[in-house]
């Protein structure tokens, strides 16, 4: 792994689980970890649920857009971590590749959305002490 890694969170919309993801990174990361997210489909924006969950814990997502994934995002980046995008995700050797399987966010009332962003949480803080 290199000194500084990186981790792309993938899901279908972007715009739900993998910005939730990508904000606990960037707060439990601490800076030492490079963080992406993309969806295989990208929405308009972020649910503002997913946000609004996010804001009460202290962490802002306000300003993440959802991206398209591209090969580029995925063969710059040491792990990959899908969620519920099948096999839209291109696979490169070398890459090192997780699937969390939880529930879309999407539809969702805050009090679900909360236990996702909780269970990212754990997956997310085990990520990082394996990476650094």
């Amino acid at each position: 792994m290199p000194e500084r890694p990186s981790v792309l969170f993938v899901c279908v919309h972007n715009a739900g689980r993998s910005q939730m993801a990508a904000g606990w990174l960037e707060h439990l990361g601490e800076g030492r970890i490079e963080v992406r997210s993309a969806g295989s489909a990208p929405a308009d924006r972020v649910n503002p649920v997913a946000v609004a969950a996010m804001r009460e814990v202290g962490i802002d997502i306000t300003e993440a857009a959802p991206r398209v994934l591209t090969p580029e995002a995925v063969m710059a980046s040491d792990v990959v971590v899908t969620m519920g995008c099948g096999d839209a995700c291109p696979v490169f050797p070398g890459r090192r590749y997780e699937d969390w399987a939880l529930d879309d966010p999407a539809g969702q009332e805050l009090a679900a959305v909360r236990r996702i962003r909780d269970a990212l949480r754990e997956r997310v803080a085990a990520l990082v002490a394996d990476l650094v």
